[in-house]
């Protein structure tokens, strides 16, 4: 289904936008598995141009294409592998039951990926289950009776909102275009009082540091706090919450379904927030240009350089910068990505056991949160590359 008006912002009808961003013949997906270098090389591409909302802050794709989408059970999405983000995932967890009492309820969650954050409230909580996403397997776990598995999209199984007493709604609407049309479905469904937990990337720290890397295809929609709290109260939700977290990487809000409350002071963020959009779009060539040298640099020198992470970070730094021999592998944790390649670029996946045959001189670190993590992994197969953390 295609956008209805990419002309006018969709989180708040305005036709106030402003393009500032432009990447072109980018991979549609950067969260897939991808079988051969040929394959990889071969990937569907899309067109990129991010627009700002001068009204709200929304900042959307105005090219997205969402037919071109297919969130099959191939998607690799996961960090449950990663003992850093598992650990921040737990406190979260034991912050919804302890602040929210999200315990003994039953809680549905839009977006569920492989189901490991709502299996694991559910436990916590003895809360009853039901997760929705295109990408679940038939053959999904049952956790014990606990939780339903519904493979699709949430607009075909809005019904069952109605049924929960809490919504989660995680690093999925990031994903949708039409982010007003969104919401107010959900706010439409939801039982009265009932809590809505939204978890999106903070756009202002891809600004703030030039991160195009984290500027990619399936992202069509980018919040700040700001942004996202008007939305939400725009279609009739109290934001009981709204804060950045884990590394200021996250925008998190909690809402209920009730009467609109004022925003608070961190949500206005528009004079702000014009400026960083202003800045980016002067700054990003350069930072795009400055990353190419310094891999030319190094293959120059003889050094291996390696990417930690297969993820759709490393699909678009490697993407927008367009290098292929400078960058040797990417290295992941989780061992179902090993052994494929990364669409696009077509550079191949490894664990990080296969390390000790092809030793790296340097390793971008993609996600600076995970550096301890990334150092410890490699001091014990005695390994001590250069680490370079982008952000």
């Amino acid at each position: 289904m295609k956008i209805p008006n990419s002309t006018t912002c969709l989180a708040c009808g305005s036709a106030r936008l402003e393009s500032f961003y432009q990447v072109s013949q980018i991979p549609v997906h950067s969260g897939v598995l991808v079988k051969s270098r040929a394959e990889a090389l071969a990937f569907p591409r899309g067109d990129l141009e991010l627009a700002f909302c001068s009204m709200c802050g929304f900042i959307q794709n105005r090219l997205f294409a969402p037919e071109r989408l297919d969130y099959s059970v191939g998607y690799q999405e996961t960090q449950g592998f990663s003992p850093t983000f598992t650990g921040w995932a737990k406190r979260l967890i034991q912050q919804l039951i302890e602040r929210y009492g999200v315990q003994e309820q039953t809680v549905l969650e839009i977006g569920c990926g492989k189901g490991e954050f709502l299996a694991e409230l559910c436990q916590a909580g003895k809360n009853r289950g039901i997760g929705i996403d295109p990408g679940l397997a038939l053959e999904h776990p049952s956790h014990s009776g606990q939780i339903q598995w519904i493979g699709g999209v949430y607009e075909d199984h809005t019904e069952r909102t109605r049924e929960a007493q809490t919504v989660l709604c995680r690093h999925t609407l990031e994903h949708i275009a039409p982010v007003g049309a969104f919401i107010g479905r959900i706010r439409a469904a939801i039982p009265p009082q009932a809590l809505l937990f939204l978890e999106v990337p903070d756009t202002c720290r891809i600004l703030e540091e030039k991160a195009f890397w984290d500027i990619y295809y399936e992202h069509c929609s980018y919040f700040t706090q700001g942004s996202l709290g008007r939305l939400l109260r725009a279609q009739g939700f109290k934001v009981l919450e709204n804060r950045r977290d884990y590394g200021d990487q996250y925008v998190l809000a909690f809402a209920r379904a009730d009467q609109a409350n004022q925003a608070f002071p961190e949500e206005n963020d528009l004079e702000g927030l014009n400026r960083l959009v202003r800045a980016f779009k002067a700054a990003a060539p350069a930072a795009i240009q400055d990353w190419r040298n310094r891999l030319e640099a190094w293959h120059q020198a003889g050094k291996r350089v390696v990417l930690w992470a297969a993820s759709s970070k490393s699909v678009a730094f490697l993407t927008s910068l367009a290098v292929s021999e400078e960058v040797a592998y990417a290295v992941d944790i989780n061992p179902y990505k090993r052994g494929h390649y990364l669409p696009g670029s077509g550079h191949p996946v490894v664990g990080p056991d296969d390390l000790e045959q092809a030793p790296p001189d340097v390793v971008l670190v993609m996600n600076s949160i995970y550096t301890e993590e990334i150092r410890r992994d490699l001091a014990r197969r005695g390994l001590q590359p250069e680490l370079v953390p982008l952000r």
